[in-house]
């Protein structure tokens, strides 16, 4: 049986979500075990049988769509399967799963309180400064008071190490921003990607924002790190409808 991670929010009972961890399953190192991302270095036969084993644990009907990330702002639908290069998406469907796949990048998880939507967001410091939050909101349609987000494992604020360039590309664009580094030497922050989605998340009025507590980076044992390891696995989060 896999370890998940399952959200602690106050989500509808007709949603389901989970995060996967680096154990149990078939991938060798430095890949070991779970890696369930198809162009990472992996033996292609281990990532689909890591699949497999994560659809049968979960009990899912339906295969979810896994993307192609671009550490981009494109939204698409569960629904599209012709060009998956997008780094967010949203289903209103029973079964349709929504999932995105990290190591170190911030994933999360939207649902409605009342509605049928939920939605996967991918978002790195690449894809917040460029608006991926604020597309998949404004995709889901949902006014932003019924919402609640979910942030997934992802390298945490103690180990996040950026330059200049990044930090001056978020203050300049929100100078409120600022409160999310650290600076910690000549041209060296430490950046917070769980605060700086939550401002954006805050700016867009939504504050039922729940999780935060992983660091990707620390957690060797649970969790695939591309900053501490380079060539490594993927972990993944999933949101769907459950019927």
């Amino acid at each position: 049986m896999l370890d998940f991670i399952i959200p602690d929010w106050p989500a509808p009972p007709w949603i389901k979500a989970a995060t996967t961890t680096r154990q149990g399953g078939f991938s060798a190192a430095p890949f070991d075990s779970l890696n369930l991302g198809q162009t990472v270095g992996d033996d292609l036969d281990c990532v689909l049988k890591n699949q497999a084993l994560l659809k049968e644990s979960l009990g899912l009907s339906k295969d979810p769509l896994w993307l192609k990330q671009t550490h981009g702002t494109k939204v698409i639908s569960a629904n599209h399967t012709a060009d998956r290069s997008a780094d967010a998406v949203v289903a209103n469907e029973p079964q349709s799963v929504c999932a995105v796949l990290t190591a170190d990048c911030l994933p999360l998880l939207v649902c409605s309180k009342t509605r049928h939507c939920v939605a996967a967001i991918h978002a790195g410091w690449k894809g917040l400064v460029a608006g991926v939050i604020e597309n998949s909101i404004k995709a889901l349609a949902c006014p932003a008071e019924d919402l609640l987000v979910w942030l997934g494992p992802a390298i945490g604020p103690r180990a996040f190490v950026v330059g200049e360039d990044v930090f001056w590309q978020f203050v300049k664009k929100r100078p409120e921003f600022k409160v999310a580094f650290e600076k910690i030497g000549n041209k060296q922050w430490l950046a917070n990607l769980y605060q700086l989605a939550r401002l954006h998340l805050n700016k867009l009025g939504i504050g039922a924002i729940y999780g935060g507590q992983h660091c990707t980076y620390t957690n060797k044992t649970q969790f695939f790190s591309f900053r501490r390891d380079k060539l490594t696995g993927r972990q993944a989060s999933l949101i769907w409808i459950h019927q």
